[in-house]
């Protein structure tokens, strides 16, 4: 016969293995769900190791931060992205478009796409954007920069036959830098660019190539030239206040607000649409460049839209920039609504 004190001391042993095996196999559980987790960690997708953060050098205690990618396409504009290739496709058949190359990055959730991203052109007076930056960096290096007094007293043949003319400066009159730079941006000036580029220290426009990770260009080349995504960092270093200090940012995003160009991206926006934008033309007889870059400013959607392309036909190039600008401003604006 077995006592009650036995019964209560195996009873008690009985507790004991149970809240023992309890613990263990809690104790393997979690490390093997750790153990998932951090394997899950390390091949996804979404994690640090797919995006590409850069940093600006040259400062001995801090890196700013200028621009933070994800490596990958986003598949919310994948649908836009086939809309732009059915135009693309749409031109090429008719003989309007040799090619064309069409950046888009919107900034509410910073996702991005591209069309012929490895396509390079010429980016005409595209390239007054990084002149811009640079000059307005060397007046952050040296005070009172922009209101130093420069005369045109000389003219350069470029040897450019521009299609999309405005105001130029007059030859023996004195402009501040400041006031060059609006020249410059609002009416795509070339001889104010010319007296501004006399003027900036090549070392600087160096170093902004550099910083924005793109090959530092030779100053004696005839031309430098981009891919939409590559170009487009200069509109972003503005946009994120990145580069230059918050003032200056503002700045050059006003001035790029003033241009009077209205034959491209502009074309495809309903009227009164804010946007901060510089077009830019290039190649020969044989062959025409359009190109241009706008942020644009919708309400809970802002982005960046980047269009090269190559022709026979500048009107017909700036009615294809026109067109795409158009179908990607519906796309962000249904995006932007069925948001709300």
């Amino acid at each position: 016969m077995i006592s009650f004190k036995n019964k209560r001391f195996s009873l008690l042993h009985a507790i004991i293995f149970v809240a023992l095996t309890a613990l263990i196999t809690f104790g393997l559980t979690n490390f093997w769900k750790e153990r998932q987790f951090v394997a899950k960690m390390n091949n996804s997708t979404t994690f640090s190791n797919n995006y590409n953060v850069k940093r600006m050098e040259g400062f001995k205690y801090i890196k700013p931060l200028m621009f933070v990618d994800d490596e990958y396409e986003s598949d919310g504009l994948m649908e836009v992205k086939q809309k732009i290739t059915g135009i693309i496709d749409a031109y090429k058949a008719t003989g309007d478009l040799i090619n064309a190359s069409v950046y888009l990055r919107e900034y509410a959730h910073n996702e991005w796409m591209c069309v012929n991203e490895n396509e390079k052109f010429d980016p005409g007076s595209l390239f007054k954007v990084p002149v811009l930056i640079a000059i307005l960096k060397m007046a952050e290096i040296h005070p009172g920069f922009l209101n130093k007094s420069l005369t045109y007293n000389k003219v350069v043949n470029t040897g450019k036959n521009v299609a999309f003319a405005s105001k130029t400066i007059k030859l023996g009159q004195s402009y501040t830098v400041k006031e060059l730079l609006t020249y410059m941006i609002k009416y795509s000036d070339n001889n104010a660019t010319i007296l501004l580029e006399e003027n900036l220290e090549p070392k600087i426009l160096q170093k902004l190539f550099s910083d924005v990770g793109l090959e530092v260009p030779n100053i004696y080349a005839t031309q430098y030239l981009f891919t939409t995504k590559e170009y487009s960092y200069f509109m972003r270093a503005i946009y994120n206040a990145g580069y230059l200090s918050v003032e200056d940012s503002e700045f050059a995003g006003e001035l790029l607000s003033q241009s009077e160009f209205k034959d491209g991206i502009v074309k495809g926006l309903p009227e009164g649409t804010k946007l901060a934008h510089k077009f830019g033309e290039a190649g020969n007889q044989n062959e025409k460049q359009l190109h241009e870059s706008a942020i644009i400013y919708l309400e809970n959607k802002p982005y960046l839209l980047t269009i090269m392309t190559r022709g026979k036909d500048n009107k017909k190039l700036s009615q294809f920039i026109g067109e795409v600008s158009q179908a990607v401003y519906t796309d962000m604006r249904n995006q932007a609504n069925a948001a709300l």
